[in-house]
């Protein structure tokens, strides 16, 4: 089986390849409407998580979305 490996918020994780950010979401065990998602230090907004490929060696960081005025 070809697996990729990523850090997710720090901690190494392995996923079957091809993965995308959303099934890295489901496997990391995060709510995916409770966090906003960055890959390489790049937003991703929560509608293109699925179509966003994730490659060998990215760093994904989850963080609390900030809403206010």
């Amino acid at each position: 089986m070809n697996c990729i490996h990523i850090t997710v918020n720090g901690q190494a994780l392995e996923l079957p390849a091809p993965a995308t950010l959303a099934d890295c979401i489901g496997a990391s065990g995060l709510a995916p409407d409770a966090v906003g998602t960055a890959v390489n230090a790049q937003f991703v907004p929560r509608a293109r998580r699925a179509e966003h490929a994730l490659q060998d060696g990215d760093a994904v960081f989850t963080f609390a979305p900030i809403t206010g005025g």
